[in-house]
């Protein structure tokens, strides 16, 4: 073969390498940079007790960090359709919530759609929502009390939540449904914000997830007087359960999990889903979910997959009970 030749076979052959690299690298070596994680809230919330200490897991385990972008603002759904519209290129993951199931029944029109433009690839945590008071501005030290003095003050205390149409709003409007009681909504952006509030005393009240409470209950700087379901916490102990309070259909959980931008190669989703199973059975992230009373339900893809098409359908009756609307 003369050099001619000889260097048209070369040149088809780096052609040919080029368009089978980037997946060669999806398959082998993933990743070889830095992945971008969306967290669709401000820091400081629930999503984020979570996101940072599984960030920091997976650059150990990687070797590559796992760069946390909060991009707060509409209940979630404002990072959710920046990371909807991602490059599916394998560096780009988005952790959302079980606030991005109740989204659809809230918002007339999102620019994205969660079963469609999304891959699901993992549940991360599940923490039960908890009810939460500043103890400065609700005298209340258990949800009797609290029932009375809201039925007696309609309309006089508020509760904060991360935004509206995300479980912490539709937490408080189930309890208002169920305890037959008025409370004023406000809306934050963000669980993070709104905890501080509760703390300063700008607001009355929260229906949080414990993963964000549990610090700040521990510390005396709110009070939790229950529990979501029927049966109490391992982080808190000593507060009691929505069963023992008289409310046993008071069942909310604030649950988070993977994502990915549809059309990410599915070696590189094996892998992300691999990876968070190792960082979750760590000494250091059990002893984090355990303290902030979170458990890991251990999905498989197809399994987190039906869960959300399921708590979609499943807030979309809570919401067309409780004529829930944006505030």
């Amino acid at each position: 073969m003369d050099r001619s030749g000889m260097h048209r076979r070369d040149l088809l052959r780096a052609a040919a390498f080029a368009a089978v690299s980037p997946m060669a690298m999806a398959q082998g070596s993933w990743p070889t940079r830095p992945v971008m994680m969306t967290v669709p809230f401000p820091a400081g919330g629930g999503t984020d007790a979570f996101a940072r200490p599984l960030a920091a897991q997976f650059a150990k385990q990687t070797g590559k960090q796992l760069i946390i972008d909060n991009r707060g603002g509409a209940g979630g759904t404002v990072g959710a359709t920046l990371a909807a519209k991602a490059a599916p290129d394998g560096y780009n993951l988005f952790m959302g919530a079980v606030h991005h199931t109740i989204a659809p029944s809230m918002y007339p029109r999102l620019d994205y759609d969660l079963e469609r433009d999304f891959i699901p690839l993992t549940l991360v945590a599940n923490v039960p929502q908890v009810v939460v008071v500043n103890p400065r501005r609700v005298q209340a030290t258990n949800v009797k009390a609290l029932i009375e003095q809201l039925r007696a003050n309609p309309g006089k205390y508020n509760y904060g939540s991360a935004g509206s149409g995300t479980s912490h709003h539709l937490a408080g409007e189930l309890f208002k449904q169920q305890t037959r009681t008025f409370i004023t909504h406000i809306p934050y952006r963000g669980a993070g914000p709104a905890l501080q509030d509760l703390i300063a005393g700008n607001v009355d009240m929260m229906f949080d997830g414990l993963g964000s409470s549990a610090t700040h209950i521990k510390g005396g700087r709110i009070k939790a007087l229950m529990v979501s379901g029927n049966k109490r916490n391992p982080a808190i102990p000593d507060v009691p359960s929505a069963a023992e309070s008289g409310l046993p259909e008071y069942t909310v959980s604030t649950w988070y999990g993977l994502w990915a931008p549809k059309g990410t190669p599915a070696e590189v989703q094996a892998r992300v889903i691999d990876e968070v199973r190792k960082a979750v059975q760590t000494d250091e992230l059990k002893a984090i979910w355990a303290q902030q009373g979170a458990d890991f339900p251990n999905l498989t893809q197809q399994q987190f997959g039906a869960f959300v098409g399921s708590e979609i359908r499943r807030w979309a009756a809570v919401v067309k009970a409780s004529g829930a609307k944006l505030d």
